[in-house]
């Protein structure tokens, strides 16, 4: 069965997509569960946050089929949980059933299963195999990874520019420079985000509402950084549509009424621009754990300037303004030297007709 495992282990991160947008904070997590004789039995992820973990829809999902697990396998993006939280460990439950055999992606970095989960079968006596695809089992639940590693969310940049990194003219001019299919896929990140991030420019000059149109999507938290409070409270981005609003401000500026959904962060200033550490560890402690960024180039750059950012998406559309008074994607980092510049590993490129995708890790 040793060839299979790299098989079954995909199909565990297939599943474990399903839950996008809705287990946060909790990690993504699939499952495959064999019988004795090898056959696949049941599937599982972890499909909201609260409720039953993929392990425990697996075994279930097999139960429900009619067939023997015991003495069988179960294949699992990540570690099995071994302490209680929303719900029981689902080792407990693994060596409750009788299966004889766990194979794990990667191991969970939150401290309170971190390989307890392994211990817990190994000392059972159950046959654990770990390390599986385990890179992409961690990209996989990069957000978690950071959120449990570093305490603070995870941050990716996304920007639609033309073939010279322009994000509209010298006019403001912007729409669309990418195609539907790049801004239905836009729809789909804000789905997996827990929050949307912009500039006050942004607000006054395209008065975005920042809302997920994916079919079934949720709509993410909404986050505005207006040092001054220049924005209206009629603003779209302000409409209660069931989601919190933050507005990071300054410690000495005179509040407005943006309503009962809309909550201001006083921030400290650095350089006469909000403290973005300051901002993203208070985020932090309001469950704030991942942050998609759709701003301007001077947003955009003090967020890769300060190397805040872990990701950026940039949907590059067939299109050449050639005008260097037109508006980059990013600003302010003023490199003098070509090897000042920052450096990415670009992680995928994708094809989305006629547009394409670039994700790239800083």
């Amino acid at each position: 069965m040793n060839h299979n495992y790299k098989k079954y282990i995909k199909k565990c991160i297939s599943l474990a997509h399903k839950g996008e947008g809705f287990v946060s904070p909790n990690p993504l997590v699939g499952a495959v569960v064999l019988d004795k004789n090898g056959e696949v039995a049941g599937l599982g992820w972890h499909q909201k946050y609260g409720e039953a973990h993929a392990e425990v829809n697996a075994i279930a999902d097999a139960k429900s089929k009619g067939f023997d697990i015991k003495g069988g396998t179960i294949f699992v993006s990540l570690e099995p949980c071994s302490h209680y939280g929303k719900t029981p460990p689902c080792a407990d439950l693994i060596i409750k059933e009788g299966l004889k055999k766990v194979v794990i992606g990667c191991t969970d970095p939150n401290p309170k299963v971190n390989t307890g989960g392994i211990k817990k079968l190994r000392d059972a006596e159950i046959d654990v195999v770990t390390g599986i695809l385990e890179d992409e089992c961690k990209k996989l639940n990069e957000i978690f990874f950071k959120n449990q590693i570093k305490k603070l969310p995870y941050v990716a940049i996304k920007t639609a520019t033309t073939m010279d990194g322009k994000i509209a003219t010298k006019t403001g001019s912007s729409k669309w420079i990418t195609s539907q299919k790049a801004r239905e896929y836009v729809q789909k990140l804000r789905n997996k985000y827990d929050a949307i991030l912009t500039g006050s420019g942004t607000v006054l000059a395209d008065n975005p509402s920042l809302t997920c149109r994916t079919k079934g999507g949720r709509n993410p938290i909404r986050i505005v950084i207006d040092s001054k409070l220049k924005t209206p409270p009629s603003a779209k981005v302000y409409e209660d549509n069931g989601t919190k609003v933050y507005i990071a401000a300054t410690k000495t500026t005179k509040t407005k009424d943006y309503g009962p959904n809309t909550e201001i962060i006083f921030c400290p200033v650095v350089n006469e621009k909000i403290d973005l550490n300051f901002l993203l560890k208070e985020l932090y402690k309001k469950r704030v754990y991942s942050i998609l960024i759709e701003a301007g180039g001077n947003l955009n750059g003090a967020f890769l300037k300060q190397n805040l950012a872990d990701k950026v998406y940039q949907f590059i559309a067939p299109k050449i303004l050639a005008d260097n008074k037109a508006k980059s994607f990013a600003d302010g980092l003023c490199a003098n030297n070509i090897d000042d510049g920052l450096r990415l590993k670009i992680e995928s490129v994708k094809t989305l007709e006629p547009d394409i995708l670039i994700e790239a890790y800083l």
